[in-house]
């Protein structure tokens, strides 16, 4: 059965009814514009270029990475706004746990220490697992810092706001560490990074119509924590979607552990028809060979979707032209649909793209060669949607090519 993410209409302005969301159309301010007029010259080329003055819709071929993270704080209010503004049809909260055992939005339980100003409360820093120790130059070893959700209640770290995820790692100050914004990123949308709980997420797309695909992150606290079971961690994301009255068809939950997937398929069904099951063998797994076997196993389980990294479904061709992996067609030949994860994550790509491109590298020497990129994966791979750290780069291409995915 495949499963089909609906085209839906509209974005976000402001206006404050609900029913006017889905008439309003997506602002993908110039960035797109720029990457099709770096590309190669080609009958793609100018297919995207022929579009650029064309009205653009949500699309849940958009999937909205942890909001917009290139440039706005992750997991962040105003991340997830930007996210929506820009098209995206569907929208990610990464849900870990607090000390008071309340979800909440952060893309690892661990990293509050970059992605948020915790360090820069001094009572809550204290709380830290690691506190803050300076880098020792003499020495050369690096700042060491460990912030957990887990360190804090809810109340704690609602007091937090959300910065770009980064640190100094030679920082011999508090000050020094936090000033970790990679280059290629910007601090311009950081002022008011504002922290959400998953009810919070969900109740804020569930108002402004987009759908959800919340991921259940790997706890790093030792499981059960405090009497809360890996069963319940995860039925409690499923609790708090249906208290913010999404239905089934709308939601794709996520996690790299299958063993959380077979949970959503045996015990809530009408979720896990459409779990995601985020395979990281294809990196975790040094001898990992994709075949026939191993995905037709996947789909006697249960699972109906399948999310690898970009380069697991993208190989070179004897000419050198990017085209669809084996790891791909095998899937597809056992009835898995996909989803991409993540494009506009690498900075700029005059580097050949770094991790998520490693699969075709020479093949990559611009930043339009995302473009190319991004279709192969609808065209000849044939993705449910793709993951974005800028969404309006994926809406606009699916606008373009007239995708309802």
């Amino acid at each position: 059965m495949k499963h089909i993410l609906t085209a839906v209409a509209g974005v976000l302005m402001a206006v404050s009814s609900t029913s006017v969301w889905a008439d309003e159309p997506a602002n993908l301010g110039p960035r797109p514009a720029y990457l099709v007029n770096s590309m190669d010259d080609s009958p793609l080329k100018d297919k995207l270029l022929s579009c650029s003055n064309g009205a653009f819709e949500r699309s849940d071929f958009s999937i909205g990475h942890r909001g917009a993270a290139m440039q706005f704080p992750e997991h962040t209010k105003e991340s997830y706004l930007a996210a929506i503004e820009m098209g995206a049809g569907v929208l990610e909260c990464d849900v870990t746990f607090t000390k008071d055992k309340q979800l909440v939005c952060r893309h690892s339980q661990s990293d509050l220490h970059t992605t948020t100003d915790v360090l820069a409360h001094p009572d809550l820093a204290k709380k830290c697992t690691i506190p803050f120790q300076p880098a020792d130059p003499s020495t050369g070893k690096d700042a060491q810092v460990e912030c957990r959700t887990s360190d804090f209640t809810l109340a704690e770290f609602k007091r937090l706001k959300g910065k770009m995820d980064g640190a100094n790692p030679k920082a011999t100050t508090i000050e020094e560490y936090m000033q970790g914004t990679p280059s290629w990123r910007t601090d311009l949308y950081a002022q008011s990074g504002t922290l959400m709980t998953h009810a919070e997420s969900a109740a804020l797309f569930k108002k402004h119509g987009v759908k959800v695909t919340p991921e259940l992150k790997s706890a790093a606290v030792e499981m059960p924590f405090d009497g809360f079971s890996q069963e319940m961690y995860a039925q409690k994301l499923i609790d708090e979607l249906k208290a913010a009255g999404f239905a089934p068809s709308d939601t794709y939950v996520q996690s790299f552990n299958l063993d959380d997937v077979k949970y959503w398929i045996a015990e809530t069904p009408e979720f896990g028809e459409q779990a995601v099951y985020l395979d990281d063998r294809v990196y975790e797994q040094k001898d990992f060979v994709a075949s026939l076997e191993n995905m037709k196993d996947l789909h006697k389980q249960g699972v109906n979707i399948i999310a690898p990294p970009l380069f697991a479904l993208v190989q070179l061709d004897d000419k050198g032209q990017i085209v669809a992996s084996d790891y791909a067609k095998l899937a597809k030949q056992a009835d898995l649909d996909i989803i991409a994860w993540t494009l506009e994550r690498s900075g700029p790509l005059n580097n050949g793209g770094g991790w998520y491109y490693q699969s075709v590298k020479p093949a990559i020497t611009k930043d339009g060669d995302m473009m190319v990129m991004l279709d192969v994966l609808a065209k000849d791979v044939g993705v449910l949607g793709v993951f974005s750290d800028w969404p309006a780069t994926v809406t606009y291409y699916a606008n373009c090519m007239d995708i309802e995915s």
